[in-house]
């Protein structure tokens, strides 16, 4: 019996034990055995499908799905640089080739003794410290040459994780401007005691029912809208949710806060759970639910346990559990589950996919979440800013709240500033603020563009840094990565094309080939081979995928060409072929690889060319 058996044949079971042998509670299953045996070897997948009677083949589609999880072995080691924008700006790819370099072993591949794999994955939220990278699940920030040093030499040593320095796993708040949500004071317990004492004026349903509806009522009076940038109004959402026909009703927090560039959840769930678990066991109340589940992005694992602590601390308090603050029939608890790297299930119906132990593919809407969410039934999904600001929203009273902001955006939103900064972290502001308020603030000088809300967001020009954020200009889930004039703005958006094409989950046609193409559009641009056809073609790409896409990934794909294009088409032009270039088959291009196979790049290698 090899060691991964006895450490396999060690965990299934109270793991299985633990999650009451659920299917639906796969990817936790998963994820937990992956921990304990260090991958998930072929006779784990055989037990699991027989212990609980699910097809194999079910088991091996939801692994293969998720980055995190893994068939085969990946070293006693995995190493995952974070590949976006701000760690290259950084000096991320030289870290990783001084690691490679160090520790004998190519990228994407497995060392020869089996001891470490190092390769690279998407955004790991530590873009306001960064280069980063994560080591078995590990998050580890602010690396510079000497600690990528400290760490192979630890790795060859095969010194255990718990070992480490923990300065290295230490990650920082980097609060620079705080406000409504940042400042507050709220004891625990102190909203849902208010909201427990509101009532409807004439209505004549039960207690319950009756502080219910005012909830919802006080959320759709303080005009507060969901902050994941779409800005659907939250109470409209509560009520759907409330009307709905189900036999349960369930609270989902979306913590997989996915999009590069974004890290304000990450700092929530640190300074502020009890108010994010405050704000979804109002919504509870407000929807008669009795479950809630906050989905935790794989690369936030280190936030596991703290959370759960508190949690613990919410039941013991009578918070959260049956008959909550003595309240008859007030009863909802909170369970954790946590992501595995997969960023499409930050949408909401891949989240909701991902939470039943599935893959991660967005579901066709209509119905949506409020009618047919989790396990059919109704269900409210939320992003962690969201509860937050719904709690403040009761606690200060609809028209206090509604005060702050803008007409159309009320309350404060948390702003992750990152990039060609001095000063990067967390800015929370009124809605209203303008870009160059921003920037002032962060201490970014000659700024040449500023990307708002990520990758599917959009770029804004130093001409527009007069324009403000909110639903009524610039919406936004809270990404602001600054650029200044040293930066290439053809490599930003070949960035992230590259990862619009890891990301696509490949269910639809559209985008699984799109995304591609677009990625090979900018490579071949890249590589000087590009043409003015190529350019052209990006838009009707962006027309396909905008009508035929099945998710906002596919929609979005194109967003960071089009929008560099507009302000920065010389960074485009200056690496193409011919401006006046016509399409048509380059045969002397096609035999490049023959010349240097050959080892000839003279004239008489190249066809000749008639004189002009």
């Amino acid at each position: 019996m090899t060691k991964q058996t006895h450490r396999h044949a060690d965990c299934l079971d109270p793991i299985l034990g633990r999650y009451g042998h659920d299917a639906s509670n796969l990817l936790q299953i998963l994820r937990e055995l992956q921990e304990c045996v260090g991958y998930l070897p072929a006779v784990s997948i055989t037990c699991l499908a027989e212990k609980l009677a699910i097809p194999r083949a079910r088991i091996e589609s939801v692994a293969s799905f998720y980055s995190f999880l893994h068939l085969q072995a990946h070293g006693e080691y995995r190493v995952l640089f974070s590949d976006n924008i701000t760690d290259r700006m950084l000096g991320s790819v030289e870290l990783m080739q001084s690691m490679c370099r160090q520790l004998w072993v190519e990228p994407g591949k497995v060392s020869e003794d089996g001891l470490v794999s190092i390769n690279t994955t998407s955004c790991t939220g530590m873009c306001d410290q960064g280069p980063a990278l994560l080591v078995n699940g590990r998050a580890i920030t602010r690396l510079t040459h000497q600690r990528v040093q400290e760490i192979a030499q630890l790795i060859r040593n095969r010194t255990p994780l718990a070992d480490w320095p923990a300065d290295f796993f230490r990650v920082e708040d980097n609060i620079r401007r705080s406000g409504l949500v940042l400042d507050n004071r709220l004891v625990p317990g102190e909203v849902l005691r208010a909201a427990l004492s509101m009532s409807v004026r004439g209505s004549t349903g039960s207690p319950r029912t009756e502080i219910g509806t005012a909830v919802v009522e006080a959320i759709k009076q303080s005009g507060l809208r969901g902050r994941g940038g779409a800005g659907f109004p939250t109470g409209l959402k509560w009520e759907a949710c409330r009307n709905a026909q189900g036999a349960n009703h369930y609270v989902v927090c979306n913590a997989d806060e996915g999009e590069p560039g974004t890290f304000k959840d990450r700092v929530l769930l640190t300074r502020q759970a009890d108010l994010v678990f405050e704000g979804m066991t109002l919504c509870a109340l407000a929807i008669g639910a009795k479950q809630g589940f906050v989905y935790l992005r794989g690369e936030y694992r280190y936030l596991l346990e703290p959370l759960q602590a508190v949690l613990q601390q919410r039941r013991d308090s009578n918070l959260l559990g049956r008959n909550i603050l003595g309240q008859s029939g007030f009863d909802f608890d909170i369970a954790i589950h946590l992501g595995a790297g997969a960023y499409i299930c930050g949408e909401e119906s891949a989240l909701i996919e991902s939470l039943e132990g599935k893959r991660g593919v967005p579901r066709n809407r209509p119905p949506f979440p409020v009618t047919h969410g989790y396990m059919q039934q109704p269900t409210a999904v939320d992003n962690v800013e969201t509860f937050c600001q719904a709690a403040l929203a009761i606690h200060m009273g609809a028209e206090n709240y509604k005060a702050i902001g803008t007409a159309k955006s009320s309350g404060s939103k948390l702003i992750s500033v990152s990039g060609d900064c001095p000063r990067p972290g967390i800015y929370e502001y009124p809605f209203g603020v303008s870009v160059r308020e921003i920037l002032q603030d962060c201490g970014a000088v000659n700024t040449r563009a500023v990307q708002i809300s990520g990758p599917s967001g959009v770029c804004v020009a130093e001409h527009e840094f007069d324009r403000r954020l909110g639903f009524e200009d610039l919406p936004t889930a809270g990404a602001f990565m600054v650029f200044d004039d040293s930066r290439d703005m053809f490599e930003v958006a070949r960035n992230y094309v590259h990862f619009f094409a890891h990301e696509s989950c490949g269910f639809c046609t559209p985008c699984r080939v799109g995304t591609s193409m677009l990625k090979q559009t900018m490579d071949k641009i890249a590589a000087g081979l590009g043409t003015q056809y190529d350019l052209s073609e990006v838009e009707n790409l962006d027309h396909v995928l905008q009508t035929t896409s099945h998710c906002g990934l596919g929609r979005t794909a194109c967003n960071p060409v089009l929008h560099t294009l507009k302000y920065f088409r010389p960074a485009y032009e200056s690496r193409l072929k011919s401006l006046e270039f016509k399409p048509a088959f380059d045969l002397d291009g096609a035999l490049a690889r023959a010349r240097q196979m050959t080892g000839r790049d003279d004239a008489g290698a190249h066809l000749k060319t008639e004189a002009t």
